[in-house]
């Protein structure tokens, strides 16, 4: 489809890539991984010819459409939410005005036998019959749920675009994209605004479409499931794997040290024939022999090591001081903007020591439950930190509050106190500001930059709870490793908003989800969590498909199932729905009986009352029979 062949790409005099050769084939779901700066973004440009390279070309078959979405672009204005998705089915409105246009024209004559009106007659006719193809009876309905699969609601669609942020607007374009069937698809950070469950609904479109997909992603997971086949950029050079990341990274790093082995065989065999040439270079009897070792040293194509970079943030959280057992207790809390309910009679508790994550679709109260926490918004109800708790904030839009005409340093400095003061250095050091980096100016920071220096501020004093709102936007794979490292090895206690589903797996067991205005408490960390609502989803997925079917066989054949047949069958489905609720509230009670008991275990106190084993074994028998009849349950779903 796509043929790379021997590009070289220039930037500043300097090549930045040489000799790039390979192919982009039909239903390739392709990550593309590479440092900052390596010409990832370049590629991408190069295919859809915003760059020129300065050797080499680009091939594309004839009739393949390619789609691009970059990182930052510009979006059109004037049009609500769904007028503008639906410019992504153009060319069917454009058929459907040519078809009325005939239409009219026809009507208004009479004469049936003449050339043109047969004419007419036959443009109709393929008109209607490349609508067909087209598919356009649908077009509004896929509209409908490629925006509803990227997080809009239905009250969403008549909503003009320039309400919007940026990213709810970059949602947009890629439904636009998406909905336009491109036969190649070159995504820039695609996820980037994107919440856990509109990720989860873009993997299952990319993944169930024959659609070819090149993706620049610092989303682990997501490439993960997406992607079968990863092209790094490096050094100038590509590497072509077949296989997904976590894949090609066991691969590379094997591929490192197979090249680490080959340039010390190299670097011998080099350092024995200097010595030769050297040692007999006026001796004629071996002129010839050393000219020969001179000849090969010339044409020898020295071998590189690619050079690691070992460049990355480290730091620890200072130690966490001592709070009292709860450092959070809220009651009946309750959030409107004005007639906008946002957080409806939530009840939340949080221990010293927890990490704990919120997720949800983007709107649904996690920032806002967050802001109120730090008494930055009025509420309803009940609400207390505890003794002794201050907290350190990390928020998702830090750019902003950032004094962008402050220097990097003075940033710093402007609010570090006592000792800490004679360390600002070391700590800017530690977060990749060196020497004149940190003269630098807020406002002339990349937003990876601001990143840093935003989590630099959280280390000029000890927190004993840390809330963090998106933390890892901008942060490349090296950096959210890091700083993950980090939490876990912080004593005191987490909130943590994110959507990246590698960084938050193992640096939480419990999950609070908002929905519908409430928080629900899942235990058991990220992945058990996503394969519940995965499972509850397919649920939901399957009941729409069988009620759907059953509309059809009505319509179709009155024998084939009778009303009061369905009516069974529909009221034994209902039943088991509220079998499966009820048996998901029993597993979480037992869950967090277990978990009290585990506390008290943990105090290492003396237990004088031997009935708390009985009790706790009792309790995990009630579980795992629970949790066997929630599984029986499903099936019979």
């Amino acid at each position: 489809m796509i043929s790379i062949n021997n590009i070289r790409v220039e930037f500043s005099g300097k090549d930045l890539m040489q000799d790039i050769t390979f192919e982009i084939k039909p239903k390739d779901k392709i990550g593309l991984v590479g440092k900052n700066g390596a010409g990832k973004t370049t590629l991408l440009r190069l295919i859809v010819k915003e760059l020129s390279p300065a050797a080499g070309n680009i091939s594309i078959l004839q009739d393949v459409k390619i789609g691009y979405l970059p990182q930052h672009t510009t979006y059109p204005e004037g049009k609500t939410v769904f007028e503008e998705t639906m410019t992504a089915f153009s060319e069917v409105l454009e058929i459907e005005n040519d078809i009325n246009d005939v239409n009219t024209q026809l009507a208004e004559r009479t004469d049936y036998k003449s050339d043109e009106y047969l004419e007419l007659i036959n443009n109709l006719t393929e008109l209607n019959a490349r609508l067909q193809i087209l598919g356009s009876a649908t077009i509004e309905s896929q509209a409908e749920q490629t925006l509803k699969g990227l997080g809009f609601e239905p009250k969403d669609f008549e909503r003009p675009t320039n309400e919007l942020s940026g990213g709810w607007r970059m949602r947009i374009e890629l439904a636009k994209i998406l909905l336009r069937k491109f036969d190649v698809l070159l995504l820039d950070e695609p996820t980037n605004h994107l919440d856990i469950d509109s990720i989860q609904w873009l993997e299952d479109f990319l993944t169930g479409n024959p659609v070819s997909v090149v993706i620049i992603s610092h989303d682990r997971r997501f490439l993960d499931m997406v992607c079968k086949r990863t092209i790094e950029i490096s050094m100038g050079k590509i590497y072509d794997y077949k296989a997904n990341y976590s894949k090609y990274k066991e691969q590379r790093k094997e591929r490192i040290e197979l090249q680490k082995a080959a340039y010390e065989n190299q670097q011998i065999k080099i350092k024995q024939t200097k010595q030769f040439i050297e040692r007999f270079r006026y001796k004629a009897t071996k002129a010839n022999q050393v000219q020969s070792r001179i000849k090969q040293l010339e044409k020898l194509e020295v071998i590189e090591i690619e050079n690691e970079d070992k460049s990355g943030i480290h730091f620890r959280f200072p130690p966490a001081p001592r709070a009292g057992d709860i450092v959070i207790e809220m009651r009946d809390l309750t959030k409107k903007y004005d007639d906008l309910l946002v957080i409806d009679e939530i009840d939340f508790i949080l221990e010293r020591g927890e990490k704990v994550s919120f997720v949800g679709r983007n709107g649904e109260g996690k920032t806002t439950l967050v802001r109120i926490i730090l008494d930055e918004l009025k509420y309803n109800g009940f609400l207390k930190l505890g003794h002794n708790v201050n907290v350190g904030y990390y928020a998702q839009n830090q750019d902003k509050t950032l004094n962008m005409d402050k220097t990097v340093f003075q940033t710093i400095d402007d609010i570090a106190v006592g000792d800490v003061r004679t360390q600002i250095r070391a700590i800017l050091g530690s977060f990749l500001f060196r020497d004149d980096d940190i003269d630098k100016r807020v406002s002339v920071l990349s937003g990876g930059e601001r990143a840093r220096l935003a989590l630099a501020k959280l280390l000029l004093q000890p927190y004993s709870l840390l809330v963090l709102d998106e933390p890892t936007n901008h942060l490349d794979m090296q950096s959210k490793d890091i700083l993950k490292k980090a939490l876990l090895q912080y004593n005191g206690t987490i909130i943590l908003v994110s959507h990246d589903r590698y960084f938050l797996d193992g640096l939480s067991d419990t999950i609070y989800e908002f929905r519908n205005h409430k928080i629900r408490q899942h235990k058991g960390g990220i992945n058990n969590f996503l394969r519940r609502k995965k499972i509850q989803s397919m649920q939901e997925i399957e009941l729409k498909k069988k009620e759907t079917s059953q509309q059809n066989l009505v319509v179709e054949s009155s024998s084939k199932q009778t009303y009061l047949q369905r009516k069974e069958e529909q009221r034994r489905i209902n039943k088991n729905k509220r079998d499966i609720e009820k048996s998901e509230n029993k597993i979480e009670e037992y869950e967090n009986k277990i978990a009290e008991i585990d506390k008290k275990f943990a105090k290492n106190e003396a237990i004088t009352d031997d009935s708390i084993y009985v009790e706790y074994e009792d309790f995990k028998t009630k579980l795992q029979k629970e949790m066997e009849k929630w599984e029986k349950l499903n099936e019979e779903i």
